[in-house]
């Protein structure tokens, strides 16, 4: 990991200063100085998607805050999938424990959340009466604040970031790129074994499905419903026509898949395929730096936009550490938390934030922050496209496994 320049350095002194006054301004509010209280001493396990060195590291330095300056103990517990953790707790509470659960804090969106606000396994509402969530967080600025893949947050979980669909290209073998779906398919079929995707039901893969949908579809709005208000086989028919003309003509004739985005950044790099995707608008920046891609890799996004989200963390009903788990979830939406994350060189992630509400030193922060050699900007990430409501994911990975699964 590369040192901060130092420019962004001392911002980032100027930033503690201001978030230091911020905190000093909040001494009135009594019900969070009783959380305060009650979080010392307190140890969360944060069970967290632990599949990135860099995301891990940055959570190993939230956690080395969080326990300075509050006396909270934070445990990276790494999950492979938020599902197995959702099942967890659900099965905690089918056996009546309803305390001193396995699980703090989680790390979610979309349908696992809905399976937890549905099977009332969650915690709140907290998160609007977060002091960083009051102060930075404009939940109007974006539906994906107050519409988890279509379910309504109403405080139930606290947003931490954001992430859209990008995809990468080496420029040294690759001139021009294909920027839909449907030039995706026809550069596949000009040229055989070099276009693939991960195999869902992996997250990207899935991702994968559904933005190819959002383009095919001839009514895409219908996808923002839950999936048992449409006609699923007339709505979803351009889909596997589409994916049926694909997997023939792509990387290994469609009869296996890349696990996951990492697996298509080694594969570009070894230029068996022309073009990766991530959900990660860093990624190509941080696998250059890392050496694990040429600095000829380039990030870009399809021209009728690409699909983005906000991620969160939400706390179980049955969590002894309610406080330490609220203390977490506020600091991850501070300023100096959100900046930090955001430099491609620690992550990248997108902040939550509203620019707006900062002042001018955390301002200055944000604009300081380097931009890595492929990432795109906000203004050339161009028009995010919404998540589909939440019931999508599981019917399209379902027809997808019936139609190609090995």
């Amino acid at each position: 990991m590369k040192p901060l320049n130092s420019l962004y350095s001392a911002c980032i002194l100027a930033m503690g200063l201001s978030t230091s006054l911020f905190s000093i301004a909040q001494t009135d509010n009594s019900e969070w100085n009783k959380t305060l209280e009650q979080a010392k001493g307190q140890t969360v396990y944060w069970n967290a998607w632990g599949g990135a060195e860099n995301i891990n590291a940055y959570i190993d330095w939230v956690a080395d805050r969080v326990e300075s300056e509050y006396q909270v103990e934070l445990k990276h517990v790494r999950i492979h999938d938020a599902a197995n953790s959702v099942s967890r707790v659900l099965a905690e509470k089918t056996a009546g424990k309803d305390s001193d659960g396995s699980v703090d804090l989680i790390w979610l969106n979309g349908e696992n959340f809905r399976a937890m606000k549905e099977n009332g396994l969650l915690y709140g509402p907290f998160s609007n009466d977060l002091p960083n969530y009051a102060a930075y967080v404009n939940p109007e600025a974006r539906q994906s604040l107050s519409q988890d893949f279509g379910t309504p947050v109403e405080g139930m979980e606290s947003p931490w970031g954001m992430a859209q669909v990008i995809f990468m290209y080496d420029t040294a073998t690759l001139d021009e790129p294909p920027r839909s779906m449907r030039e995706l398919l026809a550069y596949a079929e000009k040229y055989p074994g070099r276009i693939t995707y991960p195999e869902p039901p992996q997250f990207l893969g899935s991702t994968f499905l559904k933005q190819a949908l959002h383009e095919l579809t001839s009514n895409p709005v219908l996808l923002l419903k839950p999936v048992s208000e449409v006609d699923f086989d007339q709505v979803t028919s351009p889909l596997w026509r589409f994916l049926d003309k694909l997997h023939p003509v792509a990387w290994r004739r469609g009869a296996a898949f890349p696990a996951n985005s990492q697996e298509m950044m080694r594969l570009l790099d070894d230029r068996e395929i022309d073009v990766a995707l991530s959900f990660d608008v860093s990624a190509a920046s941080v696998q250059i730096d890392q050496g694990n891609l040429p600095d000829t890799v380039r990030s870009y996004v399809f021209k009728f936009g690409t699909i983005g989200n906000t991620h969160f963390v939400a706390i179980p009903y049955n969590s002894d550490a309610k406080a330490g788990a609220q203390v977490v979830a506020n600091f991850l939406l501070s300023p100096q938390a959100q900046a930090y994350k955001q430099n491609p060189t620690v992550w990248g992630d997108l902040t939550v934030l509203d620019y707006q509400k900062l002042e001018p030193a955390q301002q200055a922060v944000f604009d300081a922050l380097p931009k890595g050699i492929a990432t795109l900007s906000l203004d050339e990430l161009g028009t995010t496209l919404p998540e589909p409501h939440s019931s999508w994911m599981e019917a399209l990975e379902t027809e997808w496994r019936s139609r190609y699964a090995q």
